[in-house]
């Protein structure tokens, strides 16, 4: 699963960056663009560290950290739904839909360690 999700998280920040190479070159998608990009790159970056935690305490918290950046990505994407053209609208939705998935694991995660006795 651990290895699963380092590739899910990987696709999708690449997902990501591909999709915004699709928007226009302007000063406002160039904003929300490297916002969405940070934070679905910074998704897969501190999945990979969380894998990496030295106690329980630390897995969650840096799990948390997926959290909020895996939500943030969602708030870009949804965005760019309401600002970009229609022809982009499927893939911004299947990525919508995937940074769902993700997050919902993780925040699964992060109740399962929080309920094991250490």
């Amino acid at each position: 699963m651990k290895e699963a999700l380092k590739n899910r998280t990987k696709k999708f920040a690449s997902d990501c960056w591909m999709l915004c190479s699709k928007f226009p070159v302007s000063r406002e998608f160039n904003a929300y663009c490297n916002q969405l990009i940070r934070c679905s790159s910074s998704v897969g970056a501190n999945y990979r560290a969380a894998c990496r935690a030295k106690s329980k305490a630390d897995f969650i918290n840096k799990l948390k950290i997926v959290e909020e950046e895996a939500d943030e990505s969602m708030y870009f994407l949804e965005l760019f739904l309401e600002i970009s053209n229609k022809k982009e609208h499927d893939e911004i939705k299947r990525l919508h839909n995937e940074e769902s998935e993700l997050l919902s694991i993780v925040v699964a995660s992060i109740k399962t360690m929080r309920n094991r006795k250490s």
